[in-house]
């Protein structure tokens, strides 16, 4: 049991080990970024806010888990992150609207 175990997170960790996992893993940390940026800004003012940082996190994270989801074929990744990237944009767009009709947001 402890012997297959070891096998298979070998082969997960190790063997498959390349570019397209390093490429991963940043993709991960950047996307994660944004849950650390939009809980600290909430928890400076007391309550739950999303600040602009964590949409720009959001699509810097989606595009290059895209990236990454292509490269690996990873139909799932592909579907999530696609969609993800939309409500992203469309996000920072009415932020950017809202901006320009309101100079002190």
């Amino acid at each position: 049991m402890f012997e297959s175990i070891w096998n298979w997170l070998y082969e997960v960790f190790v063997v498959r080990l390349d570019f397209w996992m390093f490429w991963g893993l940043a993709a991960q940390g950047m996307f994660m970024m944004r849950f650390l940026v939009q809980w600290l800004a909430s928890e400076r003012v007391g309550k739950s806010i999303v600040p602009i940082a964590f949409w720009f996190f959001s699509v810097g994270g989606g595009l290059l888990l895209l990236t990454y989801g292509i490269a690996r074929k990873d139909a799932v990744i592909i579907l999530g992150q696609g969609l993800g990237l939309v409500i992203y944009f469309r996000n920072l767009r009415l932020i950017y609207k809202e901006k320009r009709r309101d100079p002190s947001f």
